[in-house]
């Protein structure tokens, strides 16, 4: 124990530049957690992820706005069937034989027989 005290006297009295003689430079080595390696392998890993979760946000970007289209165009399918069912109504309505009869005998013509066939009927509508 007196050795100890003498040591810690002796360095607190001794100049600074005896005190670095005595201290050794020990270069300490840091040792990397992820060598260049693994670096490597998961900058790969990270880019491939990068590149795939890109591709299938535009995949799913283009597939939604194919369905947008395709709503659109049944809408417009769904529109003209509606158009073209009120025309044939109204055809059927115009092609009535009385209503033919009726503006026969307005403009005049004379019909001799009282049956009028509809001429629609030999066509395939």
């Amino acid at each position: 124990m007196s050795e100890n005290l003498a040591r810690k006297w002796e360095q607190s009295y001794l100049p600074n530049e005896e005190r670095q003689e005595k201290q050794k430079a020990i270069k300490v080595h840091k040792k990397n957690w992820i060598t260049k390696g693994e670096k490597v392998l998961y900058s790969g890993v990270g880019a491939m992820l990068i590149a795939a979760s890109i591709y299938v946000v535009s995949f799913a970007s283009s597939t939604d706005t194919l369905n947008r289209e395709l709503q659109s165009l049944e809408q417009s399918v769904q529109h003209q069937k509606v158009t073209n069912e009120g025309l044939v109504y109204e055809k059927k309505q115009l092609s009535r034989p009385e209503r033919i009869t009726r503006i026969a005998k307005e403009n005049g013509l004379k019909v001799q027989d009282a049956r009028v066939k509809q001429a629609t009927a030999f066509n395939n509508n």
